[in-house]
């Protein structure tokens, strides 16, 4: 029994000596990240400044989505009629110079249409209605196409143009930049020199010296203009004659907002 004892202590003691070692290891191995996580910086030894950059330009590239709708008794026949209706569309758009790259299928959808409706040799009575069913009516197809305008002058007769075949729901006009990336970085560039001229201003107040960075965050990005309402157009099979809108582009505003934080002594 003692010998037991003995044992079970000896090996208790083991485990604690490895714990140990485990946790001093640990510990020493978080104190030296310190050194590459903002360089053992002091708080009290650094000034933190932030600076904003814009970029404004003329957006060179429209987007837009219209849907076709299609309702039939067979699937079939929906798909045919929703085909027809998206191939004049698209016949259309690639006349005006949309290439094909540019336009892409966002949804597609084909199921079945049903009405609940009264069994007719049941009549209703003082108790109620005895019960009805749903009966298959027919199928729905709907797709949705969404299109890239690269001559954004051309953006509002296109509208029209599509509306003219039947398609419904032309939404989500948007314009943009396609290169944004480089815009950003000229905005990034201007924010980094204000937070710069900023922190060397401090630094000559505060009459001490600015030594390296020891952090760097940055947020912001694009501001495309939308126009989401007032796009409706006639589709010129009631008489009418469709007016293309007249949209302007105006200015996208690109913005960056940094914050660097500096050593000082």
């Amino acid at each position: 029994m003692g010998m037991r004892r003995q044992h079970i202590g000896g090996a208790f003691l083991v485990v604690l000596v490895l714990l140990g070692l485990f946790l001093a290891a640990k510990t020493l191995a978080e104190i030296k990240s310190y050194r590459y996580i903002g360089g053992g910086v002091p708080v009290s030894n650094t000034v933190t400044v932030s600076g904003e950059g814009e970029i404004f330009a003329v957006p060179d590239i429209a987007t837009f989505s219209f849907s076709v709708v299609a309702q039939k008794p067979t699937v079939d026949e929906a798909q045919k009629v929703a085909g027809e209706t998206i191939n004049k569309a698209l016949a259309y758009l690639k006349g005006k110079g949309v290439e094909e790259k540019d336009i892409r299928t966002e949804n597609y959808s084909a199921y079945p249409r049903y009405e609940y409706q009264q069994a007719p040799s049941q009549p209703c009575t003082l108790y109620g209605c005895p019960p009805g069913k749903q009966v298959l009516t027919g199928y729905e197809v709907n797709q949705t196409i969404s299109v890239k305008v690269r001559n954004t002058k051309i953006a509002g007769e296109l509208l029209t143009g599509v509306g003219e075949f039947g398609v419904t729901n032309i939404s989500g006009l948007q314009f943009t930049i396609d290169d944004e990336d480089a815009l950003m970085a000229q905005a990034r560039s201007k924010a980094i020199a204000d937070a710069k001229a900023k922190a060397e201003a401090l630094a000559e107040d505060l009459d001490v010296r600015l030594v390296r960075i020891v952090n760097f965050s940055e947020s912001g990005g694009p501001y495309p203009i939308y126009y989401a309402k007032g796009l409706e157009v006639t589709d010129g099979r009631g008489g009418g004659t469709a007016v293309p809108p007249e949209i302007p582009t105006g200015e996208n505003k690109i913005t960056s907002n940094v914050t660097i934080t500096y050593e000082i002594r």
